[in-house]
C-alpha cells in the first residue's frame, strides 16, 4: 500500500511539473522543429538571461524554464528559455536589463543589435554566428537562440511566432534607428546610472536584514559604483582614477562605512546633476 502511494505520488507530481512547464513552454513539435522533452528542465532561484546584467534577485526567487528544438534536416538546434519573474520592485528594471547585452559597456547599442516587428510584436535580436531574439512579456523575459557560424539557415520564425503568440511581446513599438537617436542612448545610459546606485541601496538593504555577507555587500556595492563612476567619467566628464582607487583600498579593508559614505556621496551628486546633458 505505502508503494502505491508513493507512486500515486510522484505520478501526480510529474503531472503537476508538467503542467507548470506547459504554461511556460511549448512542449510539443513546431512546424518542422521537433521538441526534446530530455532537454527541459526548470531552474528555481535564478534569473536566466538577466543573471550577466546584475539583475536583483537575492530578495526573491525567479523561476527559469529552458528546452530545446531541432530541425531533422538542416539540423538547426534552437534553445528557449522563459523566466517568469517575480512582479517585485526588483523587475523594475526589467524592460532596461533584457537588452544591456546587446550594447556596449556604455550603453551604445552594438552594430549587431536590430529591433525586428514580428506578427505586430517588437522584438529585440542580436546576430553573431546566428541570432538571438528576446523580448518581455508581463513579468516574464522570453529568450530563443540558435547558433549559425556561416549565418546560411533559414531563421526558426515558426518557433517565434508560436512563442509570440504564447507570450505576447510587451516592448514598446520602436526601431534600429530609434534606439540610436540621442534620446534614446541618453535616457538608457542614465537609468543605468540610476539603477547601479539603486543596486547598491538593494544590497545594503540585504545586509541590514542579515540575508548576506558584509563580503558580497560590499563587492556588489563597488562593482556598481565602479561602473558609475565609469559613466560619470565617460559622459560627464569627472576623472574616476581617484574614486575607484579609494573604493579598492576599502574594499580590501572590508571598510562598510567609507563605502556607504561614498555612495551617499555619488547619490547627492546625481540628484543634482541627473538632468544635465551628457556628453555622447
Amino acid at each position: 500500500m505505502k508503494k502505491i502511494i508513493i507512486l500515486i505520488a510522484l505520478i501526480f507530481a510529474t503531472s503537476s511539473i508538467a503542467q507548470e512547464r506547459g504554461s511556460y513552454l511549448i512542449q510539443s513539435d513546431i512546424g518542422e522543429f521537433k521538441y526534446r522533452p530530455k532537454r527541459t528542465n526548470q531552474v528555481y532561484g535564478n534569473s536566466g538571461i538577466l543573471i550577466p546584467v546584475d539583475h536583483f534577485d537575492i530578495d526573491h526567487n525567479d523561476t527559469t524554464y529552458k528546452t530545446r528544438y531541432v530541425h531533422p534536416v538542416t539540423i538547426l538546434g534552437v534553445e528557449v528559455q522563459v523566466t517568469q519573474h517575480t512582479g517585485g520592485d526588483s523587475d523594475k528594471w526589467l524592460l532596461h536589463e533584457v537588452d544591456k547585452e546587446f550594447r556596449t559597456y556604455y550603453g551604445i547599442p552594438d552594430p549587431s543589435y536590430m529591433i525586428r516587428t514580428i506578427n505586430g510584436n517588437t522584438v529585440y535580436t542580436f546576430g553573431s554566428a546566428g541570432w538571438d531574439y528576446r523580448w518581455v512579456s508581463g513579468n516574464k523575459i522570453i529568450d530563443l537562440e540558435y547558433r549559425d557560424p556561416m549565418m546560411s539557415k533559414a531563421e526558426p520564425l515558426e518557433i517565434i511566432n508560436a512563442y509570440l503568440a504564447k507570450h505576447p511581446s510587451f516592448l514598446p513599438a520602436t526601431t534600429s534607428a530609434g534606439i540610436r537617436n540621442a534620446e534614446s542612448k541618453t535616457t538608457w545610459i542614465k537609468d543605468e546610472m540610476d539603477r547601479r546606485l539603486w543596486l547598491c541601496d538593494k544590497w545594503f538593504m540585504q545586509l541590514q536584514l542579515e540575508k548576506v555577507t558584509q563580503s558580497d555587500t560590499l563587492q556588489a556595492a563597488v562593482k556598481s559604483m565602479n561602473v558609475f563612476l565609469d559613466y560619470r567619467q565617460k559622459y560627464y566628464g569627472i576623472d574616476a582614477a581617484g574614486d575607484k582607487n579609494l573604493l579598492s583600498g576599502y574594499l580590501s579593508a572590508n571598510d562598510g562605512t567609507n563605502i556607504k559614505a561614498k555612495l551617499t556621496e555619488y547619490k547627492n551628486w546625481w540628484s543634482m546633476n541627473r538632468n544635465k546633458s551628457i556628453r555622447l
